[in-house]
């Protein structure tokens, strides 16, 4: 075959993004670096609670209930359904959680924490996809009838309980939680010797094996499930078909109706999951109000993700991390959260440079320089921007992130059963 005929053999290139898939060696690199990065920060701050094996099991045990909700809205993106309601189911699975938690034990609270939160999953799926009501504001009705259920609910499960009352579960048992021995003394003593980097690992990975709960161990486990099942089995493959072309899948005989029944009612038991580790793990009890939003954080973690699993968690463990901060340290961890944002941002403006997007360098280089400025002036900063750091980051993570996602074509776009006929 001559030249010209194998040229024109092959197939046309075809176009994308420009973007180069990460490969596992970059993404050590990135993490090296990152973990570099973050221990000149302690050093120099002095902030040294910022990697320690407390900070991180702290982190953890916060993103673990956010990462549900987010995988839980990953489910139900991937499949065409917009999942605003997961505040929602995530307060169902905190209520169900303690009422069942209390009586029966923690196992079982967990099991009725998801059951609770599949039925709001499924009567979301039942008003979006039988009935094509506008996802958002089926979203946001399952969010006002979960606040108004459960309080109602309360008043006959948890008044006149002896440690209950109208805003709150008597306190149920704790979940099993597991320590390495030895190995966790020592990387904690490691930690606390506050070496160049030697530490900082030490920190991260005692936390990640001291007081570890048996069920945090179970949420950690489900990201990789959920990779494996979505995009490594046939029903995974017609799932994100229903949330990427439902027509197409149609004429291929996919029932897409059933799949997004079955991804919303997933993720509003991921999210129910996430409500139950809340009152079981996080605090022993329920009370009124406990989510706190974290629904609609883990939404915004599932975007920072770009609707991927590892991507999600990523997200999960930033906004738990600087949640943590805030909680262990307070003013002066977050003030060195200052520095070490500046520097990313320094950073930012050579790449953007180098990718000669002058403007987006321009305004990089005139926030690095005012957060500086602020570092450098102050000694901490104030009580109320400590509170709101964690929303803050989040917005941050949003805004920077925006250009990079690619959501599924269909999400969120109506679709009437017959269509691909």
């Amino acid at each position: 075959m001559s030249t010209s005929k194998t040229i024109a053999a092959r197939p046309a290139p075809q176009k994308g993004n420009g973007r180069r898939k990460l490969t596992l060696p970059v993404v050590l690199l990135i993490v090296a670096g990152g973990l570099a990065l973050i221990s000149l920060v302690r050093l120099i701050s002095g902030a040294e609670d910022i990697t320690s094996v407390g900070q991180v099991a702290g982190a953890l045990e916060l993103a673990v209930p956010i990462g549900l909700a987010g995988l839980g809205g990953l489910w139900a993106e991937r499949a065409g359904v917009i999942n605003i309601g997961l505040e929602g189911m995530m307060i169902l699975g905190t209520w169900f959680g303690a009422w069942a938690g209390f009586q029966w034990g923690p196992w079982m609270g967990v099991l009725f924490g998801i059951l609770g939160g599949c039925i709001g999953g499924l009567l979301h799926a039942v008003i979006t996809v039988t009935f094509g009501v506008n996802h958002i504001v089926s979203g946001v009705a399952i969010n006002i009838l979960a606040v108004g259920v459960t309080r109602y609910l309360s008043n006959f499960a948890f008044d006149g309980v002896q440690g209950g009352s109208s805003k709150q579960s008597p306190r149920i048992d704790p979940i099993d939680k597991i320590t390495i021995p030895g190995l966790s003394d020592w990387l904690a003593d490691l930690q606390q010797h506050h070496w160049f980097l030697i530490s900082d690992i030490a920190g991260i990975i005692g936390g990640l094996i001291t007081g570890l709960s048996l069920l945090t161990v179970v949420a950690l486990l489900l990201i990789p499930a959920t990779w494996w099942i979505l995009w490594r089995t046939p029903f995974g493959l017609r799932l994100r078909s229903c949330g990427e072309s439902p027509v197409a899948a149609e004429t291929l005989g996919v029932n897409v109706y059933k799949y997004k029944y079955i991804a919303v009612t997933v993720s509003g038991g991921l999210a129910g999951l996430g409500g139950a580790f809340l009152a079981i793990v996080a605090t022993g009890i329920y009370q009124e109000g406990q989510t706190g939003g974290r629904g609609y954080i883990g939404l915004a973690a599932m975007i920072f993700g770009n609707w991927m699993p590892g991507g999600m968690a990523l997200g999960a463990g930033l906004f738990g991390f600087t949640d943590s901060l805030k909680l262990r340290g307070g003013a002066e961890n977050v003030h060195a959260m200052l520095l070490l944002l500046a520097i990313l941002l320094l950073i930012a403006v050579f790449w953007q440079l180098y990718k000669k997007k002058y403007v987006s360098a321009v305004i990089a280089a005139v926030v690095s320089a005012l957060l500086f400025t602020w570092y450098f002036l102050t000694d901490q900063v104030p009580s109320q921007f400590v509170d709101a750091a964690p929303y803050v980051t989040t917005l941050l993570v949003l805004s920077l992130s925006a250009q990079r996602l690619r959501m599924p074509k269909a999400n969120g776009v109506p679709y009437r059963k017959g269509e691909g006929k």
